[in-house]
Parts: structure tokens; C-alpha cells; sequence
């Protein structure tokens, strides 16, 4: 009795010694694929808040500076024509 105790007993620690070993060796690949991960989260994270930064930075110039959709395209108008009154007189055309 005593022998099939110890034997058993052999097995089942053998057994679960296998199993700590191959426990700590996930643990490990787990530990390093965290840092690889740490490592891409803080890359992409400068990423980020620079792109940000740059995003703020041209925020102001494009975004709608308080002049209402009517007005730039009254501006624009004006504009044209006076591109095309100075085209006319640099053609030598008669404004008269």
C-alpha cells in the first residue's frame, strides 16, 4: 500500500511540476507579449497626441471663422467681377 502511494505520488507531482513548468513558460510569453504591447500603445499614443497637436494647431484656419455661408459667396461674387472688369481692361475693352 504504502509503495502504490509513493508511486502515485511520484506521477502526480511529476505531473504537476510539468504543469507549474509549462504555467511559468506562458507566463513568461504572456509577460513579454505585454511589454511588446506596452511598447506599441505608448508608439501610438505619441502618434496620437501629436497628431492632435497638429490638428489643433490647424483647427482655426479651417474652421468656420464667423462669416456666415451668404456672405462668402456674396464676397466671392464681388470678387469675379472684379477679376473680370480688370481682365476687360487689360483686353483694352470699352467699360463705357
Amino acid at each position: 500500500e504504502y509503495d502504490t502511494f509513493m508511486t502515485e505520488s511520484k506521477v502526480d507531482k511529476a505531473a504537476k511540476s510539468k504543469d507549474v513548468d509549462h504555467k511559468e513558460a506562458k507566463k513568461q510569453d504572456s509577460s513579454q507579449a505585454l511589454t511588446t504591447k506596452d511598447a506599441d500603445l505608448e508608439g501610438t499614443q505619441k502618434e496620437l497626441d501629436a497628431a492632435l497637436t497638429y490638428f489643433d494647431k490647424l483647427k482655426p484656419s479651417c474652421v468656420d471663422a464667423g462669416v456666415s455661408y451668404e456672405d462668402r459667396v456674396s464676397r466671392r461674387k464681388e470678387e469675379v467681377e472684379s477679376l473680370q472688369e480688370a481682365l476687360r481692361i487689360l483686353n483694352g475693352e470699352d467699360l463705357a
